[in-house]
């Protein structure tokens, strides 16, 4: 007899990667992009990983663990999770709204990404969990229905827009233009070296978590509102990420870092919050010791910074950034997208 209340041995474990971006974000939520002809997002994954287990339950028992938040709860059945007035792990629990599977199941989820850092932490996790989940109920879908199920629970629990962006490095890894055009939303895999980004980037945590969803719905705001400022710098930013793809492709470096400083010049004047003191004193330091650009990750007002810099000093850099407040993370390009084991 099977212990522990597992119904068997059988389990569905599936892992996706976070990303960095580089260029073209918050355009990527509807409507944004559509006032912006030619939008493109430019963004890589990054072998920073999410986990989402699932192991069948004797009954209709649902168990719902988060390692990374030590959050943890059950419910006798799925209808007493959808008459709980607040849940502690929404994602799992939004998520199985959705996919109403007909057997008690254990969720258990994890994350490599520091809470608020800013490179889509909680949307590797939804796909993570999107993909446990649809293997497990046998549900058989693409991934743009994934992507879609993922970035529309997740709007569900934030409670404002969300952005596409940050679903396609965990649905397939590696380097990224998506292309935000009227007849829908297309991914371009930039055909790059993951060592040469890995070798010219810093990625660190400022150690403030921050919420995407705040800073993108200022903005998002707005832009709706007509706020002339915002239209022009999001024009600008547009125009700057079309510019990262062909610097991309064409490997300019030097293009590259310009671009990287345009566009945290521009970014940084849509809304009060997106830079920090310590954010400004990490980026200060690092260009003096050989760091060429730098910019936010995701939204800002916090998280994670992504600095370019000279080859030979990427050690040195990170040495610097680390002492002044900040914690360096792997810097590794993920070679590859969601995997599901069973």
């Amino acid at each position: 007899m099977p212990s522990d209340g597992f119904e068997n041995e059988f389990s569905v474990v599936a892992h996706a990667p976070c990303r960095a971006d580089l260029a073209g974000g918050t355009l990527d939520l509807w409507p944004l992009y559509l006032f912006h002809p030619g939008a493109i997002t430019v963004n890589f994954a990054l072998e920073i990983l999410t986990t989402c287990r699932i192991r069948p339950l004797r009954g209709k028992r649902i168990h719902l663990r988060s390692v990374d938040t030590k959050r943890e709860e059950e419910f006798r059945s799925l209808d007493e999770l959808n008459a709980a007035p607040k849940l502690r792990h929404p994602v799992a629990a939004r998520l199985l709204q959705f996919f109403l599977p007909q057997q008690g199941l254990l969720i258990e989820t994890d994350s490599q990404s520091p809470a608020g850092a800013g490179i889509s932490g909680s949307s590797a996790l939804m796909i993570a969990t999107t993909a446990a989940l649809a293997r497990f109920t046998g549900r058989m879908l693409t991934w743009e229905q994934m992507r879609m199920i993922a970035q529309n629970v997740e709007a569900q629990i934030i409670d404002v827009p969300t952005g596409c962006q940050d679903y396609y490095p965990a649905l397939y890894g590696g380097v990224s233009a998506i292309h935000l055009d009227i007849d829908g939303i297309h991914r371009e895999a930039i055909p790059i070296a993951p060592e040469e980004i890995e070798t010219r980037f810093v990625l660190a945590y400022t150690g403030a978590p921050r919420k995407s969803g705040i800073n993108n719905w200022e903005v998002f705001k707005s832009h709706i509102d007509g706020d002339r400022h915002v239209f022009r710098n999001f024009e600008q930013i547009s125009l700057i990420a079309r510019a990262m793809h062909r610097a991309l492709i064409h490997r300019d470096w030097n293009e590259v870092a310009r671009l990287l400083r345009e566009e945290w010049k521009l970014r940084r004047t849509n809304a009060p919050g997106i830079t920090t003191p310590l954010i400004d004193k990490l980026i200060a330091i690092a260009g003096r010791h050989g760091a060429r650009a730098a910019k936010v990750c995701g939204a800002g007002g916090g998280g994670c910074v992504i600095f370019m810099v000279e080859q030979e000093a990427r050690v040195r850099v990170a040495q610097i950034i680390g002492q002044n407040g900040a914690q360096v993370l792997p810097m590794r390009v993920a070679r590859e997208g969601v995997r599901v084991e069973v």
